[in-house]
């Protein structure tokens, strides 16, 4: 098989297609295969960090891509009793990015302009093609996919599975998703009320024992945008009991009592997880995405580092499919990917949860004021921000060889 055979991409959402920009900007052969029809409207992920608006504004949608959304330049953690605990102020880290605040834009509206970008480049998505599986040896990858017209094989130099948490490509490589699953269940509601006139910045984090939250105003529609509330529910729980009307407006009552009910513009529920995948790489099959790791919400770390991982591995194998680098660079977008996430993603995402949520009141007194401190002293409160805007995980991905 000729090694200049095109990469096969699986998976069309944003780490895919990112993967297929990026290498299709290096003038490497890359085609994309999607299971589903069309481009899916995810409404989970929204929140983006400076490093990942400088990745797409290097691929030539940065700014299409922030004419559709909020910025947010102050972020909060509060308690339920206590209110405002800290404000967190981006405006310190202006001289260590351009874009010194945290972006709201659902998903799903940076899917399309990925795409967009991707055929102006030439690139093609196969739409209904659920990957089945593969077979490789040391010139390229043989991979069969389920379509309307029936099984086809395709051939490709290398395979990049970005087919989400599921995935089927690390299925096929054999390779363990190892971590945890947290036992709540997550619901998101969006509501019509407008949360700042209570003093909420668009962005914050509610800490409470049993009744913590998650807020993110996101544009939804346009003017004036939409509220997302996130809880935790029991498990054990029907979800339908959960979706249940009265039962979201009892939780949005206890979070924010109001004197009429609560409009619900739309509500979801999920299950998080904590994994990361034992290998990113089994020889000319990769992992990227959330096929590669995936993690709670609280710090919106999961879709900025699937970003941070797919330009991490353009850098890589587009070098490496033009023979200008070893094979060996591959090991290395592992090592890097792998340091960032469990280094900073696992360990920071958990951390951020267990804050929220802890019980021991000694414990949670003693959490809240080292936050208070570190918010009072400039400096820290600047390298507080250099991590939890996501700028420390990259840079210290660079410096794994």
């Amino acid at each position: 098989m000729n090694s200049r055979a095109p990469v096969i991409v699986v998976g069309g959402g944003p780490a895919g297609l990112a993967v297929a920009v990026g290498l299709a900007l290096q003038d490497v052969a890359v085609a994309v295969y999607e299971v589903e029809p069309r481009l899916p409207r995810d409404l989970r992920a929204g929140s983006f960090h400076p490093p990942t608006l400088e990745m797409l504004d290097g691929i030539g949608v940065g700014q299409d891509f922030l004419a559709l959304g909020y910025r947010v330049p102050r972020w909060q953690i509060r308690g339920r009793r206590e209110g405002v605990i800290v404000e967190w102020d981006l405006s310190l880290i202006a001289d260590l990015t351009p874009y010194p605040f945290r972006f709201h834009c659902e998903q799903f509206k940076l899917t399309p302009l990925l795409l967009k970008r991707f055929k102006t480049l030439g690139g093609t998505v196969h739409w209904q093609h659920r990957f089945l599986d593969a077979m490789q040896d040391g010139d390229g990858v043989a991979a069969r996919f389920a379509t309307p017209d029936g099984i086809e094989t395709v051939y490709g130099s290398y395979l990049v599975g970005a087919d989400g948490g599921r995935s089927t490509v690390r299925h096929a490589m054999n390779v363990a998703f190892e971590g945890f699953t947290w036992p709540e269940r997550f619901l998101v509601a969006g509501i019509d009320r407008d949360l700042a006139p209570a003093g909420f910045t668009m962005n914050a984090y509610v800490s409470d024992p049993v009744d913590w939250s998650a807020i993110f105003k996101m544009p939804h529609d346009g003017p004036p945008g939409l509220w997302r509330v996130l809880f935790p529910t029991d498990a054990e729980v029907p979800e339908e009991q959960v979706l249940a009307a009265d039962f979201v407006e009892r939780a949005l009552q206890n979070f924010l009592p109001w004197d009429r009910p609560y409009g619900v513009e739309h509500k979801s529920t999920y299950r998080v997880h904590q994994r990361v995948a034992s290998d990113f790489r089994r020889g000319r099959m990769l992992l990227v995405g959330d096929a590669a790791h995936v993690n709670n919400p609280l710090g919106a770390f999961g879709l900025n580092g699937a970003l941070h991982g797919a330009f991490n591995l353009v850098e890589k194998l587009g070098p490496v499919w033009r023979g200008e680098a070893p094979e060996t660079a591959l090991d290395r977008y592992v090592r890097q990917r792998r340091a960032a996430n469990i280094e900073f993603v696992q360990a920071q995402s958990i951390r951020n949860k267990e804050l929220l949520q802890e019980r021991d009141p000694a414990i949670r007194i003693r959490r809240l004021g080292e936050l208070r401190r570190t918010a009072a002293d400039r400096a820290s409160h600047k390298a507080y921000l250099v991590k939890s805007s996501m700028i420390w995980s990259v840079q210290r991905a660079t410096e794994v060889e």
